[in-house]
């Protein structure tokens, strides 16, 4: 317990990659500033100072609207998540623990780290692989927007640490 879903002013989360999550100490922060509307309370929880208590915040929205970013940036979550945690040659899921990021053209043949040229790969084919390029993804690795990211995050499991949350993830 103790993180509160940040929604932006429509009512969605301000980000899914990650998640937009803060601690409860920042939400009641906001909360005191004025910056943000209560959706939702955790019932058991209550925070006291010599003049002021509150229930802890489950959900909050905030009162102005926060841009979205047009391009996801690239990250190892974001990569792992483009490709739904799954190896992209042998096509098995992994946790993020048992995945790398591979170069499909080996850095030492003048291969990126970019969106168009990295994959999700497990530790054995990843060294099977080596720097060769006789291997190759079962998808194309590409760019993708914003939408497409979140389409695939909402494929995987979400940490859902308040049932009000489920209405809005």
């Amino acid at each position: 317990m103790g993180d509160v879903l940040l929604l932006n002013a429509d009512a969605q989360p301000t980000s899914y990659l990650p998640l937009s999550v803060i601690n409860w100490k920042e939400a009641i922060t906001y909360v005191w500033m004025d910056k943000v509307v209560v959706l939702d309370w955790y019932d058991d929880w209550m925070v006291r100072s010599p003049n002021w208590e509150t229930k802890v915040p489950a959900v909050v929205m905030l009162k102005q609207m926060q841009r979205r970013r047009g391009r996801p940036r690239f990250s190892k979550t974001n990569l792992y998540i483009r490709d739904l945690y799954t190896c992209q040659y042998c096509n098995t899921t992994h946790t993020r623990k048992e995945l790398t990021m591979d170069h499909v053209i080996p850095l030492s043949l003048g291969g990126k780290t970019t969106w168009e040229n990295m994959v999700a790969a497990c530790g054995p084919c990843n060294t099977l692989k080596g720097n060769k390029t006789r291997m190759k993804p079962k998808c194309k690795p590409y760019r993708p927007d914003y939408y497409d990211l979140v389409a695939k995050r909402k494929q995987l499991d979400m940490p859902i640490k308040h049932e009000a949350w489920r209405t809005y993830i």
